[in-house]
């Protein structure tokens, strides 16, 4: 899952998606990060695990979803895939003209990491003005992760883990865990009652 550096996103050329964008890949991503300013979550390829679906979900409840898969059979049936479950996701593509490479693309191969950047700029704006979420912004730092013992203590990662299962966020080291908490606008409270099994954890 990556973060966007929102401070950036005064330059106009590239218009901020506050949905949470589904791509296949991480050359999706960078193709994606060279048009507008967006977190992603990659499915790495067409297989779609359990972890993945889990994290979509969360993501749809938290900020919304856009699911950008390549315009070929795979990419359509881990749309299907992800639709059915998760039914809330915005479905949004690009036209196979669209996801041809100009040049240097022996296989015929199509993706998103083909697309017009301009194309990829009106398809996710107008599927992000679909999903009618507002992001919560995250009142967490690295202090404060500090703090709650999950970087730098002696149990930390052991901490992560046990965080990561009860937010359903999946493991994630030091650096991946502040960037993935202010991703899906998580707030202290939730991370201190999730380490304590509150209300947002397993232990109700």
């Amino acid at each position: 899952m990556t973060e966007p550096k929102r401070a950036a996103a005064v330059d106009k050329k590239r218009p901020v998606i506050d949905a949470m964008v589904v791509v296949e890949g991480w050359s999706d991503t960078q193709r994606l990060a060279l048009a507008v300013y967006c977190d992603t979550i990659e499915t790495g390829g067409s297989a779609l695990n359990q972890a993945v679906i889990e994290r979509i979900a969360l993501a749809e409840k938290k900020r919304g979803v856009i699911v950008l898969t390549d315009p070929d059979f795979n990419g359509n049936r881990l749309r299907q895939l992800i639709l059915a479950a998760v039914p809330g996701v915005t479905l949004a593509s690009i036209s196979r003209d669209q996801g041809r490479a100009e040049k240097d693309n022996p296989h015929k191969s199509l993706g998103i990491e083909h697309a017009p950047i301009k194309a990829l700029q009106e398809i996710l704006q107008k599927a992000d003005a679909k999903t009618k979420k507002q992001r919560k912004v995250s009142d967490i730092d690295q202090a404060f992760l500090l703090d709650c013992g999950l970087i730098g203590a002696g149990d930390a990662k052991k901490r992560r883990q046990i965080l990561g299962d009860q937010l359903s966020i999946g493991y994630a080291n030091g650096k991946q865990l502040l960037a993935r908490l202010k991703a899906l606008g998580f707030d202290k409270e939730e991370v201190i009652a999730a380490l304590k099994g509150g209300p947002n954890g397993q232990n109700d």
